[in-house]
């Protein structure tokens, strides 16, 4: 019988090891904020040298550097473009969103998107890239929180005198889909969300089963324990499909019709969960983030249409 516990007691503590190590890796190879072997663009502070958004000839007027302090105290850094000023009406203002392990750097055909419109551009990097401060990635999580904080300060940039319009692609269309469920001044128009994931849960998990033929118990839960200890958030509450019940803002949602990364269906889950007027775009072929790339025009054309009927 003694044998027979000592044996139990060893295997008990050999799945404890081999959990806690599974927790770690998944922990560092999600949430750290390092290069990523498995996205093509990672995470790098060079790719958001001001050299690079000098070459973006679009912009009539050089890029200013824009600064915030989060509240835990990291310094946040962001790009603005502005258009010529016209006294004679509002300003508008597009709030552009990168995804997981880019840098505001790689939005330039976004950037260009609405700066065509004839709208000013910020472009945040997000805790954790580019050059903004960070040693974790929030998942859009932490991360709303800091728009809220780049909202206000661009509110108070414009005396309170412009209209603006949230965008984001990936992490960055979960980053303004989360946003959105919190309270935002009224110079908020509405949302422009591209292939976002309904949840952190919900993402990890697939990408659990994905990359490594995994499910998402036990590993999911405990790293979500582990990332509330070292991070602040856990997986639960980072959710889209929450902040979305939130949410009366128009919001348009774009996601590729082949999209493996951030499943397609989980665009109609975010769909469904706002509360407010909506559309919905899918791009037929595109995989994930490629919906611009697939068809500019199409893209174009859908988004301005958008903007036309709720913001005038």
């Amino acid at each position: 019988m003694k044998l027979w516990k000592k044996i139990l007691g060893v295997i008990v503590l050999i799945l404890l090891v081999v959990l806690g190590w599974g927790v770690n890796y998944l922990f560092n190879y999600a949430i750290k904020a390092e290069k990523k072997d498995f996205i093509s663009e990672s995470v790098n502070p060079a790719t958001s040298s001001n050299e690079v958004f000098k070459q973006w000839t679009f912009s009539k007027n050089a890029p200013q550097t824009v600064l915030q302090t989060s509240k835990d105290n990291l310094k946040l850094h962001a790009t603005y473009f502005s258009q010529e000023q016209k006294d004679q009406e509002t300003p508008k203002l597009a709030i552009v969103a990168h995804g997981y392990g880019g840098s505001s750097a790689l939005m330039k055909e976004y950037t260009q998107m609405f700066y065509e419109m004839g709208y000013d551009v910020l472009l945040p990097d997000a805790r954790g890239h580019g050059q903004s401060e960070g040693k974790y990635i929030g998942f859009g999580w932490p991360d709303r929180l800091d728009y809220v904080g780049w909202i206000n300060q661009m509110v108070k940039k414009y005396n309170g005198n412009v209209e603006i319009v949230l965008y984001g692609v990936s992490m960055g269309g979960a980053t303004v889909m989360m946003t959105a469920g919190e309270k935002l001044p009224e110079n908020v128009k509405l949302i422009i969300e591209d292939c976002g994931y309904a949840s952190v849960k919900s993402e990890l998990s697939y990408q659990l089963k994905d990359m490594f033929h995994l499910p998402s118990f036990p590993l999911i839960p405990l790293t979500s324990i582990y990332t509330d200890l070292r991070v602040g958030y856990n997986f639960n509450e980072a959710s889209s499909i929450k902040q979305l019940e939130k949410n009366k803002l128009p919001t348009l949602f774009i996601h590729g019709g082949k999209d493996t990364f951030v499943p397609t269906k989980d665009v109609y889950a975010v769909y469904n969960a706002t509360k407010g007027p909506k559309e919905l775009y899918i791009a037929k072929g595109a995989e994930h983030a490629k919906s611009y790339e697939t068809n500019p025009e199409k893209y174009k054309k859908v988004v301005k249409e958008f903007i036309q009927k709720y913001l005038k």
